[in-house]
């Protein structure tokens, strides 16, 4: 398989970055260089923050397969790759002690996991900059990312409140519930994901719009698993899909993600 220099680069500063939550580290890297897929979807120059840390989840291959598929539809997104905080759920990030830590990006990809960090000072520094417009995706962990605080910001911020999921992993039949959605656009109606977790959402926030949906197997309840946000000024997608790597090795959920990182930037319509 084809890996290109600057992955190589990722994964290494990934790697040397480890569990060590005192060490700020930016890994940057350009999507590479294979020729441009026939169905681009945009040829703009996209500057992404990804947030990948904490526990649970293989980030690096997290990393490396979401920048594989928007390279297939936005050859000339660029991407810094922030991975700080350990792999604890008590995790934080130096980042956002910055007042100005999101400006230079079109968009932030939150793929964190630190369930048990709940402090509202702390995630406010997040939450203010996204309500003051910067478009933001978040993906799976994210949605139980400070689910240990009292306070909502965040969970407003994500459209949706959540704060466990279905037992077991399984493969879940997938209902699309706005098809004609730019973000769904492509997608079959018939997909099952690869094994996964389903999330359970408690409360689904009034500026949300349920995307597509998935039935549980513990309380045969139907959830959504992909949405869109409207937070202050910024554009928010999200998934609670993406706990394996088998969901980040299927394109169907790559493509998804890869799209709503495209649409909350305003990349496309």
């Amino acid at each position: 398989m084809y890996m290109s220099k600057h992955i190589n680069q990722l994964l290494r500063c990934i790697k040397s970055i480890g569990s060590n939550s005192m060490f700020l580290s930016f890994c940057v890297f350009l999507s590479n260089s294979e020729p441009i897929n026939a169905q681009a979807a945009t040829n703009k120059a996209i500057k992404i923050l990804l947030i990948t840390s904490g526990c649970c989840h293989n980030y690096p291959f997290q990393t490396k397969a979401m920048n594989d598929a928007m390279n297939k539809i936005a050859p000339k997104a660029t991407w810094t790759v922030m991975s700080e905080g350990g792999t604890t759920t008590r995790g934080t990030i130096a980042l956002y002690d910055n007042p100005d830590w999101g400006k230079n990006y079109d968009v932030i990809v939150h793929n964190e996991c630190f369930a048990d960090t709940k402090d509202s000072e702390y995630f406010r520094k997040i939450t203010k900059a996204h309500y003051a417009g910067i478009p933001a995706v978040v993906i799976h962990c994210a949605m139980h990312t400070y689910r240990a605080a009292e306070e909502n910001d965040w969970r407003e911020f994500l459209g949706v409140t959540s704060k466990r999921h279905d037992e077991k992993q399984a493969k879940y039949p997938v209902t699309l519930v706005e098809a004609k959605h730019t973000i769904l656009k492509g997608m079959p109606n018939n997909w099952v994901t690869r094994s996964d977790e389903l999330y359970i959402i408690d409360k689904f926030w009034p500026n949300s719009k349920a995307l597509a949906s998935a039935v549980s197997e513990v309380d045969g309840k139907s959830y959504p698993i992909a949405w869109t946000n409207q937070y202050g000024k910024a554009r928010v997608f999200g998934t609670t899909f993406g706990h394996s790597t088998g969901t980040f090795s299927d394109p169907i959920f790559l493509t998804m993600v890869s799209r709503g990182i495209l649409w909350a930037a305003g990349a496309i319509k």
